[in-house]
C-alpha cells in the first residue's frame, strides 16, 4: 500500500511539474537568438558565400595540383634473386 502510494505521489508531482513552464527551461544564451528576419537573411547570404567562396577555392587548389606533372620513379634495377620463377603458372603463363 506504501509503495502504491509513493508511485501515485511521484507521478502526481512529476505531472504537475511537467505542467509548469518555468524560467529554467529557457536556454541562457537563447535571448541573442531573437533577431529580426532581415538579420537572419543577412547572416544566411554571408554563410551561403563564405561557402561558395571555400568549394571554388578547393576546386582551384584540386584541379592545380592535379594538372602538376607527377615524379615517376626509376625502374628497380633487375636484381637475378628477385622475381624467380621456377615452375609454370597454372594458367600457362611464363615470365622468364
Amino acid at each position: 500500500m506504501a509503495m502504491t502510494l509513493a508511485k501515485l505521489r511521484s507521478g502526481v508531482q512529476s505531472a504537475i511539474r511537467a505542467g509548469r513552464s518555468s524560467d529554467l527551461s529557457k536556454r541562457p544564451f537563447s535571448s541573442s537568438a531573437h533577431h529580426d528576419v532581415a538579420y537572419e537573411a543577412k547572416e544566411a547570404s554571408k554563410w551561403e558565400k563564405i561557402t561558395y567562396l571555400g568549394i571554388i577555392s578547393c576546386t582551384t587548389l584540386a584541379i592545380y595540383q592535379l594538372s602538376k606533372p607527377h615524379h615517376h620513379f626509376p625502374e628497380p634495377p633487375a636484381y637475378p634473386y628477385m622475381h624467380i620463377r621456377n615452375k609454370e603458372f597454372p594458367w600457362g603463363f611464363w615470365v622468364a
